[in-house]
């Protein structure tokens, strides 16, 4: 069983979309396997800001990663999920 460590960049559909609410959202929608390491607001350009989030990922499934893609994309008011980086732990 391996583990690891990645950070993705969830963007919302504009500018309005409450992002602590995304945040408070995230525990709620990940899979099983998935644990929440930290969660950041950044900027990203002209007034758009962006959720930064750190995973701790068990390995053992082979579609984890999707999984977690989806589960993030399904929050209300995300426009696209992408996982920036990504290493063993």
């Amino acid at each position: 069983m391996g583990q690891i460590v990645s950070s993705y960049d969830i963007l919302p559909e504009g500018t309005d979309v409450d992002l602590n609410t995304v945040i408070e959202a995230i525990p709620k929608v990940i899979p099983e396997g998935v644990k929440l390491l930290e969660t950041k607001i950044q900027p990203v350009a002209f007034g758009l800001m962006k959720v930064n989030a750190g995973f701790l990922i068990d390995d053992t499934s082979e579609t984890i990663g999707s999984d977690l893609e989806k589960a993030l994309s399904s929050i209300p008011g995300i426009n696209n999920v992408e996982c920036v980086s990504s290493t063993n732990y």
